[in-house]
């Protein structure tokens, strides 16, 4: 791996400090740094930390602080000043997360945990600090929030496994975040560093507890999802299942991995069910679950079964061969879940009444963003075509009562040959 491509840091001092750190880890892969701590609060460290925080936005923590209050009032020079004295001082404590909840497909809520904007620097700072090192020791296998990795790259390897692979075991972990066990996390994070300031500080934000309807609660296991650092300390935790697998159990199958989701593809059911039992094992070392009522063995021959994993629907689709015999290749379309989850997000957008100022064309561009975004990640495969243009039409459907509503026409669905018209050459189509 490219230690040069792994970061992409503004500053170039922070993007040499990545690619120092990491090939040192790669090189000695039982070195355990020390002299750390003082590189998190870095100003140039900082200020690519707070960088990165500013421009994914979010909402504020308990302390009711905002990033649109810091830019506009509090002064950014003066909160980074603060956040660097703290840090150099050793007086920085973190704050309890803010539990939100959002909604699932299913119907449930996934709890969510919001730090104040000052932890999300300073956790961004250390992840900035700290993940060179780890990064150096995880395993090809592993796809989520991992510099240089994405989902898409997941999927290519399900594809090229797909065609020596006949069974998979599709594996869920049962609240994965809630129930890591902090004291191994800490034990394998010791594995690698040693600084002591940099240790304390990362069991603090484990410990900082949370904040919900006005009413405080430890945190006694897991990390809280929404943390800043808290995707690159799952990996560490999964990093031991990864390794493992590797070195010991590669031959009953190829493990892919994006964050606490995976799949096993094995070539025969005998190796499938051999490495149900041996990731139940590592589970019970991890002190972990799987849900039985999500895991389960799938036969991939041909296109009678598939499997879910990153909000797309796997299974191999009969293809005609230039000989004229039937093959079974792998494709990827919308999972259920994420054709529903695509047109609740059009009709969330189209349907605020607030938008019935816009004109046609200003909410077309609008909503081009979103369809991008969809056709960016869905479109990954020519048979997704027939989904996604499902989903065209349904943007049809709902800019035509938008388009009736905002006219006062009493026949909500008319006039739609008037909106395609319109929408032609202006909107995003999935589907092409």
């Amino acid at each position: 791996m490219n230690a040069g491509k792994l970061a992409n840091y503004t500053n170039v001092k922070t993007r040499e400090l990545w690619k120092t750190l990491y090939l040192c880890a790669k090189e000695n892969p039982t070195r355990r740094f020390h002299a750390l701590y003082d590189k998190v609060y870095r100003p140039d460290i900082l200020a690519e930390a707070w960088r990165r925080v500013k421009s994914k936005k979010g909402s504020g923590g308990i302390d009711g602080q905002t990033i649109e209050k810091i830019v506009l009032e509090y002064g950014e020079s003066k909160f980074l000043n603060e956040l660097y004295s703290e840090l150099e001082d050793k007086r920085f404590r973190p704050k309890p997360v803010r539990r939100t909840y959002i909604p699932k497909g299913n119907g449930k809520q996934r709890p969510l945990g919001i730090p104040t904007i000052k932890d999300r620097v300073a956790q961004m700072a250390m992840k900035m600090v700290i993940e060179p090192i780890f990064e150096a020791d995880f395993q090809n296998c592993s796809f989520g929030f991992r510099p240089n990795k994405s989902a898409h790259k997941a999927i290519a390897k399900i594809r090229k496994a797909s065609k020596k692979s006949y069974w998979v075991v599709d594996v869920d972990i049962q609240g994965y975040f809630d129930n890591i066990n902090q004291d191994k996390l800490m034990k394998l994070i010791e594995m690698r560093i040693n600084d002591k300031r940099v240790l304390s500080l990362i069991r603090k934000w484990l410990k900082a507890g949370i904040m919900e309807d006005g009413h405080f609660r430890d945190s006694v296991t897991g990390v809280p999802q929404g943390g800043v650092i808290s995707p690159l300390l799952s990996n560490i935790y999964l990093n031991v299942m990864d390794t493992l697998w590797m070195k010991k159990f590669s031959h009953l199958g190829e493990l892919i991995r994006y964050a606490d989701d995976y799949v096993l593809m094995c070539k025969t059911k005998k190796q499938a069910l051999e490495s149900i039992e041996v990731i139940k094992g590592i589970m019970h070392k991890l002190d972990l679950t799987l849900s039985a009522e999500k895991s389960r063995l799938v036969n991939i021959w041909d296109d009678s079964d598939g499997f879910d994993f990153l909000g797309l629907h796997h299974r191999k689709f009969p293809v005609m061969n230039k000989g004229g015999s039937k093959i079974y290749v792998m494709s990827h379309i919308p999972t259920k879940k994420a054709m529903k989850n695509m047109r609740y997000k059009i009709k969330d957008y189209t349907g605020k009444r607030n938008k019935l100022y816009l004109d046609i064309t200003e909410m077309i561009k609008g909503l081009n963003r979103k369809l991008q975004g969809f056709k960016n990640y869905y479109l990954i495969s020519p048979i997704a075509k027939r989904w996604l243009n499902r989903i065209d039409w349904y943007v049809i459907e709902r800019l035509t009562l938008f388009w009736n509503k905002k006219r006062n026409t009493r026949h909500k669905h008319s006039k739609m040959g008037q909106v395609i018209k319109m929408a032609q050459h202006k909107l995003v189509k999935l589907a092409k």
